[in-house]
């Protein structure tokens, strides 16, 4: 594909599946008018109002315990975790500036703290804890709702390694940046970037990790230009049809995916080559004939309520996510 961008054609926006977005959560409803329909900001304003009094992110600050936590931990190995449920806030556009969302981030600052292992025990939630893959996770919507983050940011700026990205199994010795962590770090990064300013240390770490990705075309290795078939950490790969990395998750949680990536690229206001050319084509690929996206891949694990039709099924999250990346990569330079 050519990356000249007079020869990119904007994503066919088809009125059924705008309509079909819009009839849904107020989560979705505002990303849609906001990226996909341009609709008024004023309008924009008063439909992502509702996502802390209506429907799912209701429901989210609604499963709260009192001591703040929710699944009653900072983390678990489900998905509903204090830290899973702000991520999915954080990915529901929950207004940090709204009483909700304040009253709820207070209880988190005051009374969450990480506990299981002595290295970590009591930190508060906003300190984190010592896997770079968490702490990016915790620093990205630490940073989204405006908590200090520092201490995270800077933590995770020693640990980068020699090749730009990062990697959870360093400390077992691990030499080569991951995926995975590389994303989750990355987030986290450009979140404070946007919420606080940036500083040439952050910004610095931040363009080496991004080239990380883009030197790989999101989804291959360098060494050898071959895809990225299987994925160590969790075997995705192995026996499935498609390669580790080209399935699309929501959430995504810690795991890397192509529109993970490239949704982070856009934020970051990256401005789209060739290095992504056959990553949009293969979001290109994935469009089914009523012009959706499916859910590729469900994640198991408890989670704190339902937000998807189901895997294998049209996904909103995914349809809304993969249009507007194509919007982006059609943008004029």
């Amino acid at each position: 594909m050519a990356s000249n961008s007079s020869k990119r054609q904007a994503p066919n926006l088809q009125a059924s599946v705008i309509e079909w977005l819009l009839d849904s959560d107020p989560s979705i409803r505002w990303q849609v008018m906001q990226d996909l329909t341009n609709a008024p900001p004023e309008e924009v304003t008063a439909e992502r109002v509702r996502v802390a009094t209506e429907g799912w992110g209701a429901q989210l600050l609604a499963l709260q315990g009192a001591d703040g936590t929710w699944g009653g931990a900072a983390w678990n190995r489900g998905w509903n975790s204090t830290m899973h449920v702000l991520m999915l806030l954080r990915d529901m556009g929950l207004d940090p500036a709204s009483e909700q969302a304040r009253r709820a981030l207070e209880l988190v600052r005051n009374h969450v703290t990480w506990q299981g292992w002595e290295a970590y025990e009591g930190n508060p939630f906003f300190a984190g804890e010592v896997e770079p893959c968490i702490n990016g996770q915790v620093g990205a919507v630490g940073a989204y709702f405006g908590e200090d983050v520092q201490g995270i940011v800077d933590r995770l700026l020693t640990e980068q390694l020699a090749d730009g990205g990062w990697n959870c199994e360093a400390e077992n010795g691990s030499t080569r940046a991951s995926l995975n962590t590389t994303i989750c770090v990355l987030e986290a990064l450009l979140e404070y970037e946007l919420q606080f300013g940036s500083s040439p240390e952050v910004t610095e770490a931040r363009l080496r990790g991004q080239e990380y990705l883009l030197e790989r075309r999101l989804f291959r290795r360098k060494s050898t230009g071959e895809v990225i078939y299987y994925d160590r950490k969790d075997g995705r790969g192995d026996g499935q049809d498609q390669p580790a990395f080209t399935r699309f998750a929501f959430p995504t949680w810690w795991h890397y995916d192509v529109l993970r990536g490239l949704e982070y690229l856009r934020r970051a206001g990256v401005t789209p080559d060739e290095h992504v050319d056959e990553a949009i084509e293969l979001v290109e690929s994935k469009r089914d004939p009523d012009g959706r996206w499916p859910l590729e891949v469900q994640y198991p694990g408890a989670m704190p309520i339902e937000i998807d039709a189901g895997e294998g099924l049209p996904s909103k999250w995914n349809t809304l996510r993969a249009l507007r990346v194509l919007n982006w990569y059609a943008a004029p330079d």
